[in-house]
Parts: structure tokens; C-alpha cells; sequence
């Protein structure tokens, strides 16, 4: 029995949802054809932004009544898109990816946090944004409202084609929103940077899905499953296009999540709006890549050696990231080679076959890494731009940024994985699995990421909230001379012109909202999962729910393979991650808050010696990735693309085309001269032109009167 068969002969075992659900995706689109009115309209005030607000909760609104009526796996048909069929009988086929919706629990998981943060996120996004109302505000916020409605398709599409669609419409948008100050060449450096490594990523994921279709028959996911859950594949001879399917998956899943060696568009990304870095490169965005693994994790499963390449690759770039962001000033680009070194932390959950953990992760990050970048952007809105943690301290103590500094702390202790945090048990399910699974070597790994994670994230809360006080404006200040330094008291009344402006309700309100969030997040871990000895509640229960009818078998290996200190991983990774992260506290309180002058001593002794110097040189020029990709990739291309059109220029266009132009041009001229209306010219050519032929027939007749006459005796004629 053929797939084509197989898959002729199978029914998807999902029901006929409500139509309604629908309008978690329409909501965004109408939000985006308002905003073009407005533009189109000229308005100058903040409606663009609360139509946004607008219909972005309600999208959240819509999922959550979605969530709350779910009962089983459906499949929502929207309009036909693809659907082609051809032939009959044994030569029968067919293409099939219709506009629908898959809605399982994996699916709610995703969109509860994807619509709630996106909604408070573009709250936030109303009062950062506000010294362009008017200008590219309406821009703004219809690039939000396309990102939405593409991510939507992304998480929601019961086909490839659709998550496809979806895949292209986050990086457009991405590009969009990075380079939304158009007139600043880093913006759109950046931009172009993060579209073409997208395209690289996206090239693998189009192939997959070419393959999927070639050797399944089927781009659905019901009917893909049930096709691999059949072994009906394992009757036919897919050869090497199959074992590439799962290669190609996580090629596309790197370029979209920034891993390693697609990561480096992804730090660059913080030249857009603190919004945009909050919600699309960091809570849902670069998500994407593990929303596609845990989706697909059986077709992962083709090839014995997938999942561990997806676990090294990320446990690989979360200590590189971790080491960079080590040595990084901009407290923005700190957390963004923390979003890149977090992301490897659920590869490597992924790889290591707990994608409840990898998706618990996702989940707790969400939130606690939304409110660091927004409190970073609400840090450098009130400082005129100032993210160099050197010449910022002591803002705690600053009237109107005591909010700022306690949701930050919160979000660090997150992210740090301080006990009983949410960041603490989503890390902790991941890092036990490791070494339930067998890869001690990834746990060792992960755990040193984690005490270096804990490190350089109190680096910038000590350095930053506490401590005297002391600040100065960044570049974006007109008010005075930038490097002035102004020393402030208690009160934060100085002595100089620059006065930082405090945060308003807007800005605050989400703050703590999501702050509450990333705190609410760790309770999952101690409800029941369902699953005996699962950790993660229910985000750990939506998950495998959707493993068991998806047919995504063995997420959990159940054999030990192996033990902590002599004991459950499990059990043993509550002390031992907390070691970790408190040890790592304590360097950076030490070195960054008790004695500060002792982290510039041990920068200058390392720079000093000849030994040690490469060290905090390398991290800071973020180990040369840049620098190694241009000179092996990009120059070479450019050196490539400037000698084709060198060629171009001079032979295709030169001595092809111009020339083969040139030479009929040049023989009109040579005869110009004897066309120039006077008649003696034209009497004399003709007396020439009498004696040309007179001298022809004088010297060529006698060779051709015996030519002739043999041919006309060949041919029967007179002689």
C-alpha cells in the first residue's frame, strides 16, 4: 500500500470547529485597514494606537473563549486557498492547503500569550510611540496589527502552507518594525541584516515542506500525522529526501529563533522601537522556531540523529550568547543575547525530548522577558536615549522610577532562575531532563549558562536601580551638551539642564501587569500535569495532549538514563540550578554593587596581561562572528557580485549587445559621405560603378566560362 494510498484511505480524527475563531486573525487585519484609513485620513492622535489596543484584545478575548469551549482537536475551514487534484485512480494526487484553522492545546498555549502580551505590549507601545503621533505613528501600529495577523496564521494554520504564510508575514513585519526609523542607516542596516538571515532559515523551511508533500502526500497536519503514525512511509523507499525533511525543519526554526550560526540578526534588531523588541524578539517572534519543532517533533523523529543536532546547536548558542553578553554596555543588547542564549535553552529542551519543558519555558520567558525590555525602553524613553549601564545608577532612588526598578528586579530574578521563581522551575525541567536523558554533557553546559545568566543580568540591575545616584542623557538630548556629567541628589534635582522624565500610567500599568504574569507563571509547576512524574501543570498538560493527538509520540523517554549526584535529576536540580544562580548573584553584587571599582580592576588585569587579554577583548566584540561572516561570506559575495557586473557592463552589455549594434552603425557612416546630393557625385559614382563591372567581366568570365559550362552540361543545357 502506497502513502498516496494510505493516505486516500484516512480520515483526520478532528471534528468541525466554530467559525468564529476566525476573528482571532480578522481582528488584526481590520486593525491594520483602519490604521491605512487613518493614514490616508491624516489623523495626529493616538487613535491609531487605541484601535489597535482594541482589536488586539479582542483577538485575546476571542482565544480565550476559544480556550475555554475546547474539548478535543478541530479543524476550522475558513475558504478554500489550495486545492488542486489530478487524475484518477492509482494516478490520482492532490494538493490540499486550504485557509483553515488547527485548533489543539498547543495551538491556545501559544495564542493565549501571543494575543494577551501583544494586546498589553501595544498599550505600552501607546505612550512610547508618542512623540510620533503624527509623523510614523499610524505606521507604527499597522505594522503591529500585520505582524499579529501573520503570527496568528503561523500558530493557527491546520496546513504548512499557511504556517508558511505566516513564517514570511513575521519577518516582513520584523523588517518592517526594525527599520521603522528609515532615516537612521543603523535601523536599516539592521533591518536588511535580520530579512536576508531569515531568508536563509526560510529557504530550509520552504524545501521541508516541498519534501513533506513529495514523500506524504499531504501538507495537513491531521493527515500528516496519521501517515507517520501508520508507518506507511516505511513500506516505500523515500531515500535521502526524507532523513533531509528533519534537517531542513530545524534550519528554518534557527533562522527564525537565532541560533547558532543564524543568530547574529537578532541583537542587531534592537535599533527598532523597545515594543518591538518586547514583543517580536522576545516574546513571540522568535518563538516560532519552537512552536515549528514541537509541532512537527514526529517528523523530527525521522532521523535518529535530529534531535541531538537540535540539542547541541542550542545548548552551543546558549553559552556562546551568555559569554557575549558577559562583556556588552548596552543593557538593551544584553537582553537580547539573552533572548538568543534563553532560546538555546529550549532547543536544547526540544533536542533532549521534553517538549513540555522547551514550551514551559517559552511560556515563563514570555512574560519575564517582555517586562526587561520594556523597562529597558522605559529607561531609555525617560534618559534621552541612554542604555550605557556605565553612565546610568541609583534610579530607584529617582521620584517616578520606583515602579521601573522593582519590575525589573522581578523580571531578573526570572530570568536569573532565583528559587521558586517562574524562571527557575521552566529551566529547571529542562536542565533534569538532560541528565534523565542521558546528555550529562548538555546539563553541565546548561548549568554553567545559567550561573553566567544569573551573572550578567544582576550586572545591570545593580549597576542600573541602586547604588549612588548618577546619570547622564543619551545622544537623543538637545537640551545641553551630552558630555556634561550630571551628578543628581536623592531627589533627583541636579545641577544640570537635563532632567529624566518619569514613566506615565500607561507605561507602568503594563509593567506590573506583566510583571504579575511572569510571577502567576510559576504555579503551573506545582499543579497536576496528567502525566505521572511530569512536572509543568497545565502548559506542561496542553502540550502533551497535543503530543497524543498529534501523534507526537516519545516526548518522554521513561527508561533513566541517568542521575544527579546519585540522585533523581528531578529531585537533585532544585539545589543544584539554585547554586548556580545564587553564586552568580553574588559575583555580580560583589563586583557590581559592593566593591564596582573591583570589576574595572579585574577588566584592567586581564587587558594587561598578554596571557588573558583575548578574553574580555573577544566577548566584547562579541567573539568576531560579524567579522568572520564578512570577510568568509559577505566580501567574497561582493567581490563575486562586482566582477559579474564588471562582466556585465563590459562584455554582455559592451561587446554583445552594444557592439552588435556598433558594427552596422559604423558601415552606414563609412558610405555617409557618398550619399551628399550633388550630382557630379552621383555621375561619377555611376561612371565607377560602369567600370566595376567592365573590369569584372574582363577578369572573372574567363574562371567562370568553365564552370558554367560544366554545370549547364549537368544539368542537360546547351553548351
Amino acid at each position: 500500500m502506497t502513502i498516496e494510498t494510505t493516505h486516500m484511505m484516512m480520515l483526520a480524527n478532528t471534528a468541525a470547529g466554530p467559525g468564529w475563531a476566525g476573528f482571532i486573525l480578522w481582528f488584526p487585519l481590520i486593525s491594520l485597514v483602519l490604521c491605512g484609513l487613518w493614514s490616508i485620513l491624516r489623523v495626529k492622535s493616538k487613535l491609531p494606537a487605541w484601535t489597535t489596543v482594541g482589536c488586539l484584545a479582542l483577538s485575546f478575548l476571542t482565544t480565550v473563549a476559544l480556550y475555554v469551549s475546547y474539548s478535543e482537536p478541530v479543524v476550522i475551514h475558513l475558504f478554500d486557498w489550495f486545492n488542486l487534484h489530478w487524475g484518477s485512480g492509482a494516478e490520482a494526487g492532490s494538493f490540499v492547503a486550504n485557509f483553515s484553522l488547527y485548533v489543539d492545546s498547543l495551538t491556545l498555549l501559544w495564542m493565549l500569550f501571543v494575543t494577551g502580551l501583544g494586546t498589553l505590549i501595544a498599550l505600552y507601545a501607546s505612550e512610547y510611540m508618542e512623540p510620533d503621533v503624527g509623523k510614523g505613528y499610524t505606521r507604527f501600529f499597522a505594522g503591529v496589527s500585520v505582524f499579529l495577523f501573520a503570527m496568528s496564521c503561523l500558530v493557527m494554520g491546520d496546513n504548512l502552507v499557511l504556517l508558511y504564510l505566516g513564517w514570511e508575514g513575521v519577518g516582513f513585519a520584523s523588517y518592517w518594525l526594525i527599520g521603522y526609523y528609515y532615516t537612521k542607516p543603523s535601523a536599516v542596516a539592521a533591518a536588511k541584516k535580520a530579512f536576508i538571515m531569515n531568508r536563509i532559515g526560510d529557504l530550509g523551511l520552504a524545501l521541508a515542506i516541498w519534501f513533506i508533500w513529495l514523500n506524504f502526500g499531504t501538507v495537513e497536519y491531521a493527515d500528516l500525522f496519521d501517515v507517520i503514525a501508520s508507518g506507511a512511509h516505511l513500506t516505500e523507499a523515500g531515500g535521502w529526501s526524507i532523513s533531509a525533511i528533519p534537517f531542513l525543519l530545524m534550519l528554518g526554526a534557527f533562522g527564525k529563533s537565532a541560533q547558532i550560526p543564524l543568530y547574529v540578526w537578532l541583537p542587531d534588531a534592537m535599533e527598532g522601537p523597545t515594543p518591538v523588541s518586547a514583543l517580536i524578539h522576545a516574546a513571540t517572534m522568535v518563538t516560532a522556531g519552537v512552536y515549528l519543532l514541537c509541532r512537527m517533533f514526529p517528523v523530527m523523529q525521522l532521523h535518529e540523529l535530529a534531535l541531538p543536532t537540535v540539542a547541541w546547536i542550542g545548548t552551543s548558542t546558549a553559552i556562546l550568547s551568555a559569554t557575549i553578553a558577559l562583556a556588552q554596555y548596552d543593557i538593551k543588547r544584553i537582553m537580547a543575547y539573552s533572548t538568543v542564549s534563553q532560546l538555546g535553552f529550549m532547543f536544547a529542551g526540544v533536542g533532549v525530548m521534553t517538549t513540555a519543558g522547551a514550551a514551559y519555558h517559552v511560556f515563563t520567558h514570555a512574560f519575564f522577558k517582555a517586562v526587561l525590555f520594556l523597562t529597558c525602553g522605559a529607561i531609555m524613553h525617560g534618559f534621552a536615549g541612554q542604555l550605557d549601564l556605565r553612565k546610568l545608577s541609583g534610579i530607584m532612588r529617582l521620584r517616578g522610577w520606583k515602579v521601573v526598578s522593582v519590575t525589573m528586579l522581578i523580571g531578573c530574578l526570572c530570568l536569573a532562575g532565583f528559587p521558586l521563581t517562574s524562571g527557575y522551575f521552566s529551566k529547571d525541567m529542562i536542565l533534569a531532563q538532560a541528565f534523565t536523558s542521558g546528555h550529562s554533557a548538555i546539563g553541565w553546559l546548561l548549568l554553567l549558562t545559567a550561573g553566567l545568566t544569573a551573572y550578567y543580568t544582576f550586572r545591570v540591575w545593580f549597576r542600573v536601580c541602586i547604588g549612588p545616584v548618577h546619570f547622564e542623557p543619551g545622544d537623543e538630548d538637545h537640551g545641553d551638551d551630552p558630555t556634561i556629567d550630571h551628578g543628581h541628589d536623592d531627589h533627583g534635582h541636579g545641577d544640570g539642564k537635563f532632567h529624566p522624565h518619569a514613566p506615565k500610567w500607561a507605561i507602568n500599568f503594563v509593567l506590573i501587569a506583566i510583571t504579575i504574569g511572569a510571577l502567576l507563571a510559576a504555579l503551573p509547576y506545582f499543579m497536576p500535569s496528567g502525566e505521572a512524574g511530569v512536572k509543568g501543570g497545565w502548559v506542561a498538560k496542553m502540550t502533551l495532549d497535543s503530543s497524543a493527538q498529534g501523534g507526537m509520540y516519545g516526548v518522554y523517554e521513561q527508561e533513566e538514563k541517568g542521575r544527579l549526584f546519585g540522585a533523581d535529576p528531578y529531585n537533585a536540580m532544585y539545589f543544584v540550578s539554585a547554586a548556580f544562580g545564587l553564586f552568580g548573584i553574588l559575583i555580580a553584587w560583589w563586583l557590581h554593587l559592593a566593591n564596582r571599582r573591583a570589576a574595572d580592576s579585574l577588566r584592567a588585569t586581564l587587558l594587561a596581561s598578554p596571557l588573558t587579554r583575548w578574553l574580555p577583548t573577544a566577548m566584547e566584540n562579541k567573539w568576531y562572528v560579524d567579522e568572520i561572516y564578512h570577510a568568509f561570506v559577505r566580501a567574497p559575495l561582493w567581490v563575486i557580485g562586482h566582477a559579474l557586473a564588471l562582466i556585465d557592463r563590459l562584455f554582455v552589455d559592451g561587446l554583445l549587445v552594444n557592439g552588435a549594434g556598433y558594427l552596422p552603425r559604423a558601415m552606414g557612416r563609412m558610405f555617409q559621405p557618398l550619399q551628399n546630393g550633388v550630382l557630379q557625385s552621383y555621375a561619377v559614382l555611376m561612371a565607377g560603378g560602369l567600370a566595376l563591372v567592365v573590369v569584372l567581366i574582363v577578369l572573372v568570365m574567363p574562371w567562370l566560362q568553365p564552370l558554367i559550362a560544366e554545370w549547364m552540361g549537368a544539368t542537360g543545357g546547351a553548351g
